[in-house]
């Protein structure tokens, strides 16, 4: 799309998803109900900022939320942004699974247009809800020249994260979404956007003919004296990979490492090594000499997740096999968007 005309306000759609910023209090709790125009209806201010077109795309619990409702909501909005007339798109989800849609939608999109994701952590029949100044924000966010180029980013409590770096921290907390490795990379201020940090984009995925419904990946955290019999129900369940959050920076028992168990699932699916720690990354040349050590395991060709914690390596995996790639397809996107460098030549 050409640069935009300074002389109009900025057009930007809205699709609603559901979620807590579009509750409301229903008996003995809140129920998703609130559309995408009702959400900017209750916002005059918005006015000021932008041209809105308001969408639904459903009135769905975040807890309900799938890598298959997350494609289509995609292919929703790479049909409407690619025509040129939107500046960009605010999606309004629950919280519950905000980070893994909003990197899943990071690592689709190919566009410039930026697209925010947004919700609420106080749903809108409680005092003081946050989620119509998350919209206010995030639609400020969304129309900011600055923006664009920096695929899907996620604005909450008038911050700006990263997709592939954000995490929810927090059951209730209206600062419950942070990005412990590398910070917010930017804020909102009187109405403005402001990017102070300008993460590198990176290669959009080709898109998938399978669901990612028909490609399972299992997440499998350990704990201490794990021994990993877990993995019998993952080889017997149909799982097409494995997401491993092993120990600090990508350790496990040698229970586990020199187990019949870990070797079969090793040939039977891609395993990606991560941490349960959720921020930092994997390790690749500290320890050695030991099973289950990062080398180690390395060696036997689990794929590391660099910079990813599991729930986002559990995504990319997903729609990697999604998209049939194979196994040093899959070594070299971890290397990309993980950041990590060894072995994918």
């Amino acid at each position: 799309m050409s640069e935009r005309d300074c002389t109009r306000r900025p057009r930007i759609l809205v699709v609603g998803c559901g979620g807590s910023i579009s509750s409301v209090s229903a008996g003995l709790g809140a129920v998703p109900t609130l559309d995408a125009a009702q959400l900017v209806a209750e916002l005059p201010e918005v006015e000021e900022l932008a041209e809105i077109e308001a969408r639904s795309f459903g009135l769905i619990p975040s807890a309900y939320m799938t890598l298959d409702l997350v494609a289509a909501l995609h292919d929703e909005l790479r049909s409407a942004l690619g025509s040129g007339w939107y500046d960009g798109a605010v999606v309004t989800h629950g919280t519950d699974t905000l980070e893994e849609a909003a990197f899943a939608l990071d690592l689709l999109w190919s566009g410039d247009a930026p697209i925010i994701v947004t919700g609420a952590m106080r749903n809108a029949s409680l005092p003081s809800p946050d989620g119509p100044a998350n919209i206010l924000a995030s639609i400020a966010t969304a129309a900011a020249p600055a923006a664009r180029g920096l695929g899907a980013l996620v604005v909450l409590n008038d911050e700006i994260h990263a997709a592939r770096l954000v995490q929810k921290s927090h059951t209730t907390s209206l600062a419950a979404f942070r990005s412990p490795s590398a910070g917010p990379i930017g804020y909102v201020a009187e109405g403005e956007a402001r990017i102070v940090l300008v993460p590198a984009r990176r290669e959009a995925l080709r898109p998938g003919s399978t669901p990612p419904s028909e490609c399972p990946v299992a997440l499998l955290t350990l704990g201490i004296g794990d021994d990993g019999r877990l993995l019998d129900a993952v080889l017997r369940s149909g799982y097409a990979g494995l997401v491993l959050e092993a120990f600090g920076g990508g350790h496990i028992p040698a229970k586990i490492a020199e187990s019949d168990l870990f070797a079969e699932a090793l040939a039977a699916m891609p395993v990606v090594l991560s941490s349960r720690t959720g921020a930092g990354p994997v390790l690749q040349r500290t320890y050695a000499g030991w099973s289950g050590s990062e080398l180690d395991l390395l060696d036997r060709g689990l794929v590391s997740s660099g910079q990813l914690d599991g729930l986002k390596a559990r995504v990319l995996l997903t729609l990697l096999l999604a998209g049939g790639a194979d196994r040093r397809e899959i070594a070299r996107a971890f290397a990309v968007h993980g950041g990590y460098q060894r072995r994918v030549s």
